[in-house]
This record gives C-alpha cells, structure tokens and sequence, in this order.
C-alpha cells in the first residue's frame, strides 16, 4: 500500500503556499502520496498533490500522519483531524510562537526528510472532553486539545459562574469567563490569562478565572482525574463555549458545562527530542545568563 501524507496549509500567505508546494514536491518523489483538503486545494498548484479530500472525519484516514504548515491555529486544526484518524500530526511552524510545532522552518528540509524516512519523535498529549447540559439535556459534546474557554456573549455583560471540583463547589464569582486547559495548553490562551507554565508529563488540569470580581480568583490546579464544573447563573445571561479557538458553542443561562481528562490523546511529532524546558527558553526567549549549571559531584 503506498504511503500517504495529509497536507494541512495556511493558506492566507503566498509564503506558505510556497512552502507547502515545495513540500509537497518533495514527498512526491520521494514516492507518497499527497492528499490536501478541498478548502485549500484551490489555492495549490494541482500538480503538487495526489487527492483532495473533504475537511471531515475520514480526511486523514490511512495517513501515516498529517503535516501542518503554519501556527498554531492551523496545527490545532490539524490535530483535529488527525486525532479522529489515530494518527500523528507533524506541524512546521510558519508563524510567530508556535509552540506545538516539531519543527521550525529554519528545520523544514530535515522535516520533510524525517517524514520520508519515517524516523520522528511522536509525544502523547492530554486533551479535554467537554460537554454542556441543560435540564438534563446535552446541548454540546466536544473536546479540546488546548483549553475550553466559558466566556460572557456579551462585552458589556458579566458572566455570573460556580465553579465546582469533584462534585464539591469551590468558589462564585462575576467574571469574563473561565478557562480550563491542558498542561499543553497552559503556554497558550492560558498563559495569555496569567496561569501557570505547566510541563507536559504532569497529568492536571488547570481552572483559570479571567478578569473574575472575587478576592480568591486564583488559578487551580487539579488531578487528572477531576470532574470540573462550571454553573452558569440561571437569572444571568448566555455564555460562549470556545474550545481550542476551532469550535464554538452559544449556551443559554442555567448551563452547566463539565471538563474531565480526555479519552483520546493528541499525538505530536518532535522532529528532535528536546526537553521541553530548552523548548519554553527558546520560544519565550527567556533570560537565562548567569546559570552556572548543576554542580559537580
């Protein structure tokens, strides 16, 4: 059977279509197959891909894995897919942080080779399930690989939330809304926010109120295995569930949204096995003179 690759691009830069062509061109005689998805196909040379396909759940299946070409909202949408398919996504940044990337573009030929070769490192990354419920109702069952953001509809409203841990509540407050993120997500939205850098193998999960009216409106930082909840006021007003900045969801007053540890994980590559701290220092250009390193025994 031949060996297939999903192309995934950012679209909305004559750069990266030129990039991904370059890409493509370059699996091709290598001797995959390149498949793109429909909504970008337009704006790629045809001769650069083998098959298109539809943005849905079938998009990456019998991949070997997915390949991103962008930031981080494109590698999120990426891993959507390829999270549906069982298989990794290998994001190359083209953008400004990109803090999911296994690859920066300065690295893009040694990506391309490492795909073809099929020799890449794949970390497992925790995800959150989602899911909204009214009067015993769902009204929306989603996941996250980031964060889900509970945010007021309104700019000139206050959202008026409990949050609840394991079944126990913790705190109400007026606030903007209220994040709930993965370790992997705690250097995105969440960090913007002012939560906690959370390293990658601690299994948690972090609640972040955002711009709350409560004198105890720090973050938390849960288990794993946590059940958090959040009540939204039943005489208030309607809410926003963002998850990832992929999908959203208009809830009405009275909505209790719960987040548990997901079910299945996010596989990323890493085109080189760098400890995630070298990782936070290089991305954030964090200051590090004087370290004189650890000492010697």
């Amino acid at each position: 059977m031949r060996r297939a690759v999903l192309l995934v691009v950012h679209t909305g830069r004559q750069h990266n279509l030129r990039t991904a062509e370059k890409v493509a061109g370059q699996l091709i005689d290598a001797g995959l197959l390149v498949r793109v998805l429909d909504e970008e196909a337009p704006e790629i040379e045809a001769h650069c891909f083998s098959e298109v396909v539809t943005a849905d759940t079938e998009a990456a299946d019998g991949t070997e894995l997915v390949f991103a070409l962008g930031g981080d909202g494109t590698i999120l949408r990426a891993a959507e897919l390829a999270r549906m398919a069982g298989v990794p996504v290998f994001g190359v940044n083209l953008g400004r942080v990109g803090f999911l990337a296994g690859a920066d573009s300065d690295d893009l030929d040694d990506a391309v080779g490492a795909v073809v070769r099929g020799v890449y490192h794949v970390e497992e990354r925790m995800t959150i399930d989602v899911t909204a419920w009214l009067d015993g109702e769902v009204l929306a069952r989603t996941w996250a690989l980031n964060e889900a953001s509970v945010e007021k509809s309104s700019r000139e409203r206050i959202l008026d939330v409990v949050v609840e841990v394991d079944e126990h509540p913790v705190s109400a407050f007026g606030c903007d809304g209220v994040l709930c993120s993965t370790p992997t997500g705690s250097t995105a939205y969440a960090f913007s926010a002012g939560g906690p850098v959370v390293w990658p193998e601690v299994q948690a999960l972090v609640v972040l109120p955002s711009n709350a009216h409560a004198l105890f409106a720090r973050p938390l930082v849960v288990a794993r295995d946590s059940l958090v909840a959040l009540e939204v006021d039943q005489h208030g007003h309607e809410a926003v569930l963002c998850c990832d900045g992929q999908r959203h969801f208009d809830l009405p007053p009275g909505v209790r949204i719960e987040v548990t540890a997901g079910g299945t994980p996010v596989r990323l590559v890493r085109l080189y096995d760098t400890p995630f701290t070298d990782r936070l220092v290089r991305k954030f250009e964090l200051p590090v003179q004087g370290w004189r390193g650890p000492s010697a025994e």
